[in-house]
């Protein structure tokens, strides 16, 4: 990663200003189960045109633990998300590891933000599962990408048009 990214984790001072995209979806909750969200930010770091940094707002530990008081990190995505240049929903939909029930009410909630991007993946084992979160997003206009890289290019474009630019 280089120094075009600054990476804020769960229930970390949020920044005054600057771009910024907040990655939410369903969260790994075991150690067994890896995170998407290093890919996304790989992907962030690939295609972040600069020169000003992207901040990343990611709603997980830094050190991988869990909030101690749920209150906390409840209020800290909320401000987040409120806080965020746009807001990159990625759901790697499995009911078993990653069923994602917040994210869907995440979901309903930004949905008419005019700030939400929508990545679902057809080759997750729930996809099916996503059918709704997809029509849904479409009547709103909101973005919707079957890849990552799809997904991050979307949320970046609302990046570029908040800053008055041409998507990188």
């Amino acid at each position: 990663m280089t120094a075009r990214l600054t990476l804020v984790w769960a229930r970390e001072p949020l920044p005054a200003d600057g771009p910024s995209v907040f990655l939410a979806g369903p969260t790994p909750r075991s150690a067994d189960v890896p995170s998407w969200r290093p890919d996304a930010v790989a992907e962030l770091d690939t295609r972040w045109p600069g020169p000003t940094p992207l901040t990343v707002l990611l709603p997980e530990s830094r050190e991988g633990s869990r909030a101690a008081d749920y209150d906390d990190q409840f209020a800290w995505e909320m401000s987040a998300r409120a806080a965020a240049t746009a807001i990159l929903y990625w759901i790697p939909r499995d009911l078993r590891t990653l069923p994602g029930f917040t994210t869907n009410v995440e979901f309903g909630q930004d949905v008419t933000t005019g700030r939400a991007v929508l990545g679902a993946p057809p080759d997750c084992p729930n996809p099916e599962r996503n059918r709704y979160l997809i029509h849904l997003a479409r009547h709103h206009g909101v973005p919707v990408s079957d890849t990552l890289a799809g997904t991050v290019t979307a949320a970046l474009a609302i990046v570029a048009a908040g800053r008055g630019e041409q998507a990188g």
